[in-house]
């Protein structure tokens, strides 16, 4: 955990995870056993224990930008990053993600983590590889609610190819914030697919994967994240 200690992250136990979730104060937390958390925000809304995307971690500054918004509305936004991505700052390499299942394993572990009595308990969600993992795991066990940001429907170029065979077994609240431009998934090609009735997608104008619209659309990047965070804050306020 050195690059992380560089960062000020507090070491804990596992056992005190329970009383840092519980105060008042936002906190950069490295949790044994399981690495990184960064508490963001009030729960006024809710809490959501939010995973990264395949390349790039917590720091990126769309997750950065995202998860302020959210705390700026009301969310209250647990976030964590994957052993591989620890890994990939300790060796200063790029590396590739392991096997889906496995990242829902860890998924797994930190929401049993942060399942704290007397709190409200935590949604799922994350950006793009790590929305579909939290959507693998509400699957199989439920959860309180989803949050899908830019959800990899299907790889790029390879429309066929959807990643939708689990999702007839969400039962969850689940919301989806797509970029209409978005090459894992068009608002064309989403408005194609039998969706749950229990979800709901919100598409954000001319964004792509990023939620980057192009300038002849007169927004911006951040407009359209803190549209997002509005909407999430709405959904998990109605879900509640």
């Amino acid at each position: 955990m050195d690059v992380y200690r560089q960062w000020n992250y507090r070491w804990i136990s596992p056992d005190a995870l329970a009383d840092a979730l519980a105060g008042a104060d936002d906190a950069r937390l490295y949790v044994d056993g399981l690495g990184p958390l960064e508490k963001l925000g009030e729960a006024c809304h809710g809490r959501l224990l939010l995973a990264h995307g395949a390349g790039a971690g917590q720091d990126a500054a769309f997750m950065l930008r995202l998860r302020r918004a959210l705390a700026d509305e009301g969310v209250q936004t647990l976030a964590l990053e994957f052993a591989y991505m620890q890994r990939m700052r300790e060796e200063r390499r790029r590396r590739p993600p392991p096997r889906v299942e496995r990242l829902v394993e860890e998924l797994r572990r930190w929401r049993e983590a942060v399942t704290v009595e007397g709190l409200k308990p935590a949604w799922l969600g994350g950006k793009s590889l790590g929305g579909r993992v939290a959507s693998l795991l509400a699957a199989e066990a439920g959860a309180p609610g989803l949050i899908l940001c830019s959800y990899p429907f299907h790889p790029p170029g390879k429309p066929e190819r959807t990643r939708l065979a689990h999702w007839p077994a969400l039962r969850c609240p689940t919301l989806v914030l797509q970029g209409t431009r978005d090459p894992f998934g068009s608002q064309d090609e989403v408005a194609g697919y039998t969706l749950p009735s229990s979800a709901g997608v919100h598409f954000l104008a001319d964004g792509e994967h990023d939620w980057r619209p192009r300038r002849v659309s007169g927004r911006s990047q951040q407009e359209l994240i803190d549209e997002a965070a509005v909407v999430t804050a709405r959904h998990m306020a109605a879900s509640a």
